[in-house]
Order: structure tokens, then sequence, then C-alpha cells
């Protein structure tokens, strides 16, 4: 462990956690992570970002000198459906890009209550055929995404499967959000250690989602959905958050189902830790072993 994990956790536990439970609504939970985001996390030196229309809703445009223009990353961020904004995550995502050596794009969607299922995904899929109308191939697409955001990613996959549509190269989840029936058994086992996702706020935030559709749907619970025949899929947990069960039963349910998926749990680390790569060492460490995944993509190589 880390010493910059050992210091980590207590803070999130004493600050964020606190914040999350206590928190008066989506508004104020809007404002202070916007706010900390822009404090806290920073992209790399040389980074570009600029804002464009994709699927008729506002995008945010990863990209450096020397990145690979011909194939992208779609990211979909996280904040349980309720916050969150691709500038939150801006950072992280273009840590990976550079990383992986390409432009990423962030797309804004829209959030509940304002707005409930399926106006995310909807916006989500828009934005992912927008891009094969611009001209990417599917192959030198990879699409990602956590939490909420990887709950809706995944939720694209069983879309896109359902529909017979082309396929992105891969898909990646960092603690994905897999089932709003919130059955899994670390859901009530690790509340407690869980640094920063307070259990009882989960359901308040899937009610505002869902506004009475059926948490069980596989669209809205991709833990429930069938994969037969997606492209191969990367996942990652802690085994401390309440989510954990999320990702071990998406990926067994895969695994039957005849997917190539990798599933990377970590010890004691806090949600979506990959936000934190300015300061943790396991973080950073993440990010390269995604990277180096994303890149031996089958099909991925092959459109350089």
């Amino acid at each position: 462990m880390s010493w910059q994990k050992s210091l980590l956790n207590p803070f999130l536990r004493l600050i964020e956690k606190r914040q999350m439970a206590n928190a008066k609504g989506p508004s104020s939970l809007r404002r202070a992570f916007e706010l900390k985001a822009k404090i806290l996390f920073h992209a790399p030196r040389g980074t570009e970002m600029e804002w464009f229309d994709l699927g008729g809703i506002s995008a945010l445009r990863i990209g450096a000198e020397g990145l690979d223009a011909e194939k992208v990353i779609l990211y979909c961020h996280g904040g349980g459906h309720v916050f969150g904004s691709p500038k939150m995550y801006s950072a992280m995502v273009a840590q990976l890009a550079k990383r992986v050596g390409c432009e990423a794009i962030l797309p804004v969607y829209p959030l509940s209550p304002e707005n409930v299922f399926p106006a995310s995904l909807n916006t989500l899929r828009a934005a992912y055929d927008d891009l094969l109308a611009q001209g990417y191939h599917s192959p030198q697409i990879v699409v990602g995404g956590d939490s909420a955001g990887g709950n809706l990613v995944l939720a694209l996959l069983a879309q896109l499967l359902q529909d017979a549509a082309d396929l992105p190269a891969g898909v990646f989840a960092f603690s994905p959000l897999t089932d709003l029936t919130f059955s899994g058994a670390s859901f009530q086992v690790n509340a407690d250690a869980d640094v920063i996702l307070p259990a009882d706020r989960a359901y308040e935030m899937a009610t505002l989602y869902l506004d009475g559709t059926d948490p069980a749907d596989p669209l809205v619970s991709p833990v429930f959905a069938d994969f037969t025949g997606a492209p191969s899929v990367w996942l990652t947990v802690s085994d401390t958050e309440i989510l954990l069960d999320d990702t071990r039963r998406l990926a067994a349910n895969m695994s039957k189902q005849g997917v190539d998926v990798q599933m990377h749990i970590e010890r004691d680390l806090p949600h979506v830790w990959p936000m934190f790569h300015n300061v943790l060492p396991e973080a950073r460490t993440t990010l390269d072993g995604l990277a180096g995944w994303i890149n031996r993509r089958i099909g991925w190589a092959d459109e350089s």
C-alpha cells in the first residue's frame, strides 16, 4: 500500500463520503464536485480541449500534438446519474488518452432528475452513431466510463448487440454501477468500508434516474443483460467498494456468455481511484494497464 493511499482514504471518508451523505440534492453535489475537480485534477501539459457538436449534443474533444486522430476513446463520465460533467473528468481521460496515443471525446448527457431513463442512454447512442456517421469505423472506437457512466456504456453495448449494430473495438469501465436493484452482497457488506459512496443514498439517486422504470431492465442494470457476441471488455473495482459485486457478477455472466472479459480487483482503493492520478501511484498504474489493454484490441491496431 502506498503512503499516499494511507492518507487519501481517511480524507475521503471524512470529507467526501460525509458530503455525499449529507448533500441536500443534486444541485449542491454538482457545484461542490465541479469546483473540487478544477482545483485537484490536472491534465498532462500540452493537452488541448475543444467543444463541438456530436449527435446534436455538446461534447468535449481532448487531444494533443502527435496523437492519432484516426482512433478515439468515447468516454461517459460518472456521478450517480445526477451530477458530473465532461470537464470534471477531463483530466483523468486526458491522462489515459496520452498513454494510449489517441483522442478522447466526452459527451454531455442529460442528468436526473431533470431527465430520466432512457434520456442519457439515448444521448450516448446518438453520440456513438454520429462518430460512425463522421467516418470512424467501429474498430477505431473504444468506449469507456466510470460508475454511472460505466452503467451507461455497458447498457449501450447491450443495446448495440440487441440491434445487431456495429460494435466498438472494446469497452472498459472503472467501478461500474451494473445493478440498480442493489442485490449484490457487497452493497451491504462493504457499506462501512467504502470510503466514498454512502450506500443509503444510492436508492434515492436510482429513484430519480428510473422514475418508475423497472430497475431489473437490462438496459438499466446491465448485470442482467445478454452480452453474447460482445467485443473484449475490461473492468476494474476495489474490494472495499459497495459496487464490488456489480463487477464480479457482471464479469461472471459475461464469461458464461463467451465474452473475453478481464476483471481487475484492487485492494482497498477508493471508488474510481484513477481520478486521483495526480497523487495516487495506484491510479497511474491502473491507467497504464488499461492503456496497454486498449492498444492490444483486435482491429484497433489494424486501423493504424
